[in-house]
């Protein structure tokens, strides 16, 4: 897959910039197994150049499968999904808007996957189960369908109750996992959970004062995030298997303080036997490399 490296590595600055959001739309769909059409990729590389604009994207994108006579096969369908949430990934992470309230979260929601699904931007009215082969076969417990909404205003209103100030980087990354991994077990919408909470938290973090991330880890281990958000939120005491974090403090580590840990779908298994040989160290401001440095601002880190 065209990953647009030539953009990241020689552009313009705006080059750059718009090559790194389509990588991570495009990467995101990897959560659901999803690849991008050549005709997406192409469309792209005129945005980056542009040549078009990101609406101008949307349309063609729009045009190409309104012309296909097949769309009800499900190949293609599920190419025409990931193509339209990559177009609309990379609109809203280019927008200079954000609002943390449950509102701006459920019309993330409905802007990635209107005419793709037919609850987009609704909340769940059914209880839920996912088979995850990290559990051997078993699901997270979701919130009930008759108390999503007051739970996904409760943690809302206890983040924004949060005060960052005068924490360590560990402290605040642990806080982050914390943080999103409640807000995922939620899943207050019947699929398209994870791209939603993936491009919210993008939001938020720059909210905070991160205004550059890491985003080939969205890119390139986007299904990592979602296995490290299902172990933080599975427990089975009889196997002897707890909540973690560890997983999920492991990406953001990488995503927001340049860190090397290595990121593995399968040392996430409940039945992985080889001991984790990187333990988690708490890495100073001044540690950091000079591009996190100035992408991490404490002070900023406040709501």
């Amino acid at each position: 897959m065209n990953n647009f490296d030539e953009y990241i590595r020689q552009g313009e600055p705006s080059q750059k910039e718009k090559a790194e959001i389509w990588r991570t739309a495009i990467g995101l769909q990897d959560v659901d197994g999803l690849k991008p059409s050549e005709y997406l990729l192409e469309t792209a590389r005129k945005n980056i150049e542009d040549k078009i604009t990101i609406g101008e994207v949307q349309q063609r994108i729009n045009a190409y499968y309104t012309q296909l006579l097949n769309r009800e096969n499900a190949e293609i369908a599920r190419t025409e999904e990931a193509d339209k949430v990559s177009a609309r990934i990379a609109e809203i992470l280019s927008e200079k808007t954000f609002s943390f309230t449950p509102i701006e979260y459920i019309e993330i929601h409905s802007r990635l996957f209107t005419g793709i699904y037919e609850f987009a931007g609704k909340i769940r009215d059914y209880n839920i189960a996912k088979s995850e082969w990290i559990l051997d076969g078993d699901t997270v417990l979701y919130v009930s369908s008759r108390r999503l909404k007051e739970t996904l205003e409760y943690d809302f209103e206890q983040e924004k109750k949060f005060i960052y100030k005068g924490l360590t980087t560990k402290q605040i990354i642990e806080h982050l996992a914390h943080f999103v991994a409640d807000l995922w077990q939620i899943h207050i919408f019947g699929e398209g959970n994870t791209r939603t909470t993936a491009v919210f938290l993008i939001k938020y973090l720059r909210k905070l004062g991160f205004k550059k991330v890491n985003n080939d880890l969205f890119s390139k281990h986007s299904l990592y995030f979602r296995n490290s958000l299902v172990r933080a939120n599975y427990e089975d005491l009889h196997k002897g298997v707890y909540k973690t974090n560890k997983f999920l403090i492991k990406f953001l580590s990488n995503l927001l303080l340049c860190k090397n840990n290595e990121l593995k779908n399968r040392t996430m298994h409940i039945h992985f036997e080889k001991e984790d040989s990187q333990t988690h160290r708490t890495t100073n401001v001044g540690e950091m490399s000079e591009k996190c440095r100035r992408n991490f601002n404490p002070a900023k880190a406040n709501n």
